[in-house]
């Protein structure tokens, strides 16, 4: 199994910051979606931001904002990702991923097809299960076989939606990302979240990472 990246998004203080740095995570992700129970007001992000430094990959996450908007609030915050969840086109998304890297979000909604992914060229996808309301953080699961099949769409695929922990390591193996995504699986409450689970599913995922190598490896060996 390839190595994989490791995604804690709405993160909202200090504490959680510093917790995710210690565990050497790749990407965290600051939610600027003002409807959203880990929304982090402008105010907080600048000292956020500076803590995360270069330690760290920050990805500012939208919904339906204007391209504009996306683009003050990253030019401010010095933040070079992007995720987009709602209703951008591929050609939103290709002229953003002129100035930044771009993750689009996609709900694997029963009407999705693999294949949809390609229209977003340039872009990387990430896979998340369809909500009515919510744009990501519910805690549903979404479909693995259909995410495992979108992922041969993609440059570079996050899996997301309901991981925990217990579950990050199966869902490597089943789907074969190039990153997870946690949100609401490491959470004491919206927004805060528990280091326990955070040291535990970052282990639990590099393991299940490093097992696989080691089973391919030993199986080359055996060839």
């Amino acid at each position: 199994m390839k190595p994989v990246q490791i995604k804690i998004c709405g993160i909202t203080n200090l504490e959680d910051v510093r917790v995710c740095l210690e565990t050497e995570v790749d990407m965290i992700g600051l939610n600027f979606y003002p409807r959203s129970l880990r929304y982090i007001e402008p105010r907080q992000v600048p000292a956020i931001r500076l803590a995360i430094g270069r330690r760290a990959e920050v990805v500012g996450v939208f919904v339906d904002a204007s391209s504009d908007e996306v683009r003050r609030l990253a030019r401010h915050f010095d933040i070079a990702s992007v995720q987009l969840h709602g209703n951008y086109s591929p050609e939103e998304c290709a002229e953003l991923a002129r100035e930044f890297r771009v993750i689009r979000a996609l709900p694997l909604t029963a009407e999705f097809r693999p294949e949809d992914a390609a229209a977003f060229r340039g872009c990387d996808v990430l896979l998340d299960a369809a909500y009515e309301e919510l744009h990501g953080g519910g805690g549903e699961r979404c479909d693995w076989n259909k995410a495992r099949a979108t992922s041969g769409y993609a440059r570079f695929s996050l899996l997301a939606g309901g991981l925990t922990p217990a579950n990050v390591g199966d869902a490597l193996r089943a789907v074969h990302p190039d990153a997870v995504d946690v949100c609401s699986g490491v959470e004491r409450e919206p927004g805060v979240k528990d280091h326990t689970l955070i040291t535990q599913f970052v282990f639990a995922a590099r393991g299940a990472a490093t097992s696989g190598r080691q089973r391919t490896l030993c199986k080359r060996q055996m060839e």
